[in-house]
């Protein structure tokens, strides 16, 4: 390791230790806590919210570690003018669209084949039916911890570290957001196996909308509020499935 202003040259075999840790933690910490809590809705939640900011810190320390900054990972954190704001709102309607139409697309292919559902399961999302005051409280957090959260760990950090293990160029970065959709699917493992597809078809469109943006993770995590805002309103007002998180 270097110092001072240097950068940290990691190895690969550090990369993929990093890669590695992030989710393990989160792994742990989940397991750990829904045995806390048994069966709590709101207690579960809460565990992977937890879990989520925990790997957002180790994020953190690598950047850190590496003398970079958000910006690396596509998050800029400088005012770049009007222009540039209206461009990331219009770039996150698009991907909005899109990644509607891919948790749609997921749907169609579960009925395609005959599955014994076709409906992505938000029993977790129980108890936000008809109660305001939580429904205001899961959108504060979800905000954070889920649109600009899963955004910077599934686009931002996962699409960015495994692209930087090869030196295939745009055969890497494909793969990247391959790797990236598939594992995003399968953190929402509790929504059931129709979720999982949907939730990966969303993924996919998002890494493809990353690399198309240039990397303007802003316009992801405005399109992931849009979408979460969406998914928890319809479980405010009964709804037995609903949009993507």
């Amino acid at each position: 390791m270097t110092h001072g202003s240097q950068t940290v040259r990691a190895t690969k075999a550090v990369k993929v230790a990093e890669l590695v840790s992030v989710f393990l933690l989160a792994s742990a910490v989940i397991f750990v806590g829904w045995r806390i809590v048994g069966a709590n809705l709101l207690g579960r939640q809460a565990v992977v919210w937890v879990a989520n900011v925990l790997m957002l810190f180790t994020i953190w320390i690598g950047l850190r570690v590496r003398a970079q900054t958000w910006e690396h990972l596509g998050l800029t954190l400088r005012w770049r003018g009007g222009g540039a704001f209206l461009r990331t709102l219009g770039q996150s309607v698009a991907v909005l669209a899109l990644a509607l139409a891919a948790f749609v697309s997921g749907s169609v292919l579960m009925r395609s084949v005959a599955t014994s559902t076709t409906r992505a399961d938000m029993s977790a999302y129980n108890y936000l039916e008809g109660n305001l005051p939580m429904l205001l409280l899961a959108l504060a957090a979800v905000y954070v911890v889920s649109s600009f959260g899963e955004e910077v760990l599934y686009r931002g950090f996962l699409i960015t570290r495994l692209a930087e293990l090869s030196d295939a160029g745009k055969a890497a970065m494909s793969g990247a957001v391959i790797a990236s959709a598939v594992v995003f699917g399968l953190a929402h493992f509790d929504w059931g196996i129709v979720g999982v597809v949907q939730t990966i078809f969303m993924g996919f469109v998002l890494g493809v909308s990353y690399v198309a943006t240039k990397r303007n993770l802003w316009a992801l995590v405005l399109a992931h509020a849009y979408l979460d805002t969406l998914l928890l309103l319809q479980m405010y007002l009964g709804a037995a499935g609903g949009s993507a998180e």
